[in-house]
């Protein structure tokens, strides 16, 4: 059922923070005058302004211009909204080019002053607060008063290019955040500061996960051994889950002629987010920023009935796409990414119940992984985007978007609607999930394709023996490897349960002489199916325990003479729990029950 949620801009507190970020450029403009000013929107928690200064701020600078805002606010300066001309814009921000050029984009339509897209020239409109003006659509609050001085704080400085094009000149872009009450504001910054301790790439690091090479290339991450384990474990429990439901496995070159992606309608739709081709005898060739088109071959390889669908091809392809270097960060965003990839291939009577079956796998899990909050999202079509962002069939785009909400009320499944966000070819699922510290990721994708297999001449003979063309479903549960990773990096805080620990035991020697048998007890784990590691330096076994739990291993081993000589082991957890002298067979058997069942239990 479509979930009836107040859009975000029409919020109060989207208008606190759209209102804090314009009094945050009336603090700018009075201690830098010659300033220019650009653009503050509100973003998810917060607001940021763009300004082109004289010099570059600093700490400091926040500081004054935080102290600034709150005296502003204290007084009850109205927000008033005029609509006027272009040509009366243009005078009121004479003294500002950037002012000026989104006028002049506003005064021919097709974009708004955020580069989104709109069906003719809009309303040109102006709010005034105190001693500011600025070119704005809105909405505000009433007056700076609904403001509180103890509910907005100033961030960080970055930079932004102008309208995010690294051919124009880099701004400074200052971020803040503001809440309806003091308390709100509290709750964030702690959140910011768990979040700090749960960044993934900072665990990354200390857990030995993954690292970045400026040699290698921004974006492309090395996957180090523990990383390797985690990648295998995501890799078998998705083969697991897709075996079951009846997935074929394949494999597909990451290379491949450029008329591919022109007949796949990638080029020129997606032309921004590939790599430049290279030219090998005549021929153009391009890395692959996606999987679909080779399945598509794949499928079309040989003649199909419709006793043959589904077909269900699942491939964990490796993927290439460029991302501008602003926009990277660590796992989250890389131009190198291994996707859960597959695509089912099936009839319009089909399709509900295969659709419908990707979700449930979303939330299977949703469960193993512990996710508690989640929103699934219809990412719809826009009408003015038809032959430009999307296909241009309007028809089928209202068919199939009417059958995805038809399985997803059918199912029972909550989903809010999105226009404007569909992939070009069809609608789709889009699936934020929420860490346990509350932090939002865009994880995971289910997406219908109408289009594309008309493109490669896909069908299979139904039922009155006639040609029909299969519909394709797109979908990635696990999303990709990077991505998943570092979600997992932080609503785990590393502490990773243990079928997904990359190491899951640590053998510890209290002295010299216990080495062979802390050794004998590792091999004997490992040939288990267990990942096991003995410690045998010469550290103190303090500094042994301190090291394994710095690194998050779920289970310690400690042996001594008492042990060694009674055959048995102590067993610390994780979780500060202990058992001394239990036979190995005995924590054998617990470990490789936590490891079949992925418990999330120690």
């Amino acid at each position: 059922m479509a979930l009836q949620t107040e859009r975000y801009e029409d919020t109060q507190l989207y208008k606190i923070r759209h209102s804090a970020a314009h009094v945050m450029a009336q603090a700018v403009l009075e201690i830098f005058p010659d300033g220019k000013v650009t653009i503050g929107p509100p973003v998810e928690n917060g607001f940021y302004y763009d300004f082109d200064l004289p010099r570059n701020l600093t700490p400091e600078d926040l500081e004054q211009i935080e102290k600034r805002m709150r005296q502003i606010v204290q007084v009850k300066h109205e927000f008033k909204k005029t609509v006027i001309s272009a040509e009366e814009a243009k005078k009121i921000f004479a003294d500002q080019p950037y002012k000026l050029e989104l006028i002049e984009g506003l005064e021919k339509g097709g974009k708004d002053e955020y580069g989104n897209p709109l069906d003719g020239p809009p309303d040109i409109s102006i709010y005034q607060q105190d001693t500011f003006t600025d070119l704005c659509r809105g909405p505000h609050v009433q007056s700076t008063k609904e403001i509180r001085q103890d509910a907005f704080k100033l961030m960080t400085i970055a930079g932004a290019y102008w309208r995010g094009d690294e051919n124009n000149k880099m701004l400074q872009r200052i971020y803040g955040t503001a809440w309806e009450t003091k308390e709100q504001l509290k709750d964030y910054l702690n959140q910011l500061e768990e979040a700090k301790k749960r960044d993934h790439r900072k665990l990354g690091k200390e857990l030995e996960i993954f690292i970045f090479d400026d040699e290698v290339g921004p974006g492309l991450p090395l996957w180090l051994p523990n990383g390797g384990v985690m990648i295998e474990e995501l890799e078998k429990l998705a083969k697991d889950m897709e075996d079951k439901a009846g997935y074929l496995r394949v494999k597909t070159p990451i290379l491949t002629k450029e008329d591919l992606f022109v007949r796949s309608g990638h080029l020129p739709y997606y032309a921004e987010s590939m790599y430049p081709p290279m030219e090998i005898e005549g021929v153009k060739y391009y890395v692959k920023p996606m999987n679909c088109p080779m399945h598509h071959k794949i499928f079309g390889s040989k003649g199909r009935s419709y006793r043959d669908l589904p077909v269900r091809l699942a491939e964990y392809g490796t993927c290439y796409r460029y991302e501008k270097s602003g926009e990277l960060f660590g796992l989250m965003r890389v131009r190198s990414m291994q996707m859960n990839d597959a695509h089912i291939y099936c009839s319009e009577e089909q399709f509900e119940q295969e659709f419908m079956g990707v979700v449930a796998l979303y939330r299977k899990y949703f469960e193993l992984f512990g996710i508690e909050k989640y929103v699934m999202r219809l990412s719809l079509h826009s009408k003015a985007g038809l032959g430009k962002k999307y296909v241009d069939n309007e028809r089928l785009w209202l068919k199939t978007e009417e059958m995805v909400r038809r399985a997803m009320d059918n199912g029972g499944v909550p989903y809010v609607e999105r226009e404007d966000e569909a992939a070009f070819y069809g609608p789709k699922i889009d699936v934020q999930v929420w860490s346990a510290i509350g932090r939002e990721f865009s994880l995971m994708t289910n997406q219908v394709d109408f289009a594309v297999p008309e493109r490669f001449d896909l069908k299979f003979t139904n039922k009155e023996g006639a040609d029909e063309i299969p519909l394709c479903i797109h979908r990635a549960p696990l999303s990709t490897h990077e991505r998943m990773v570092g979600f997992l990096l932080e609503h785990y805080a590393g502490n990773f349960p243990v079928w997904l620990s990359p190491e899951q035991v640590r053998v510890i020697s209290i002295t010299d002489a216990q080495n062979e048998y802390a050794e004998s007890i590792a091999k004997q784990l490992r040939e288990s199916g267990i990942r096991a590691h003995a410690d045998l330096s010469s550290q103190r076994m303090n500094a042994k325990i301190r090291q394994a739990q710095l690194m998050k291993v779920p289970y310690m081993i400690v042996v001594g003479d008492n042990e060694m000589q009674a055959g048995q082991v102590s067993l610390r957890v994780r979780d500060g729990s202990q058992q001394n002298n239990i036979s190995l067979a005995e924590f054998t058997d617990r470990a490789k029950d936590k490891v079949t069942r992925r418990a999330s239990e120690l």
